[in-house]
C-alpha cells in the first residue's frame, strides 16, 4: 500500500458538523467521508481512473 499523505484542512465549523452526522450517518470517520466524497467527484469529473490501485472496492 502507498503511503499516505497527511495535511492540515481548514473547514468552517457548519461544513465540518454537516460532515461529521453524514459520516456518523454511513459509519465513517470525518476523514474516510471526505475521502468517499473527493474519490467520487473525481471519478465523475474524469480527473481520476478507474483502475485506481488505492481503491480498496
Amino acid at each position: 500500500m502507498a503511503a499516505r499523505k497527511a495535511f492540515l484542512l481548514r473547514l468552517d465549523p457548519r461544513l465540518y458538523d454537516a460532515l461529521r452526522r453524514w459520516a456518523d450517518d454511513e459509519m465513517r470517520s470525518v476523514n474516510a467521508q471526505i475521502e468517499v466524497l473527493l474519490r467520487r467527484a473525481l471519478l465523475e469529473a474524469g480527473r481520476l481512473p478507474r483502475t485506481d490501485p488505492e481503491r480498496k472496492d
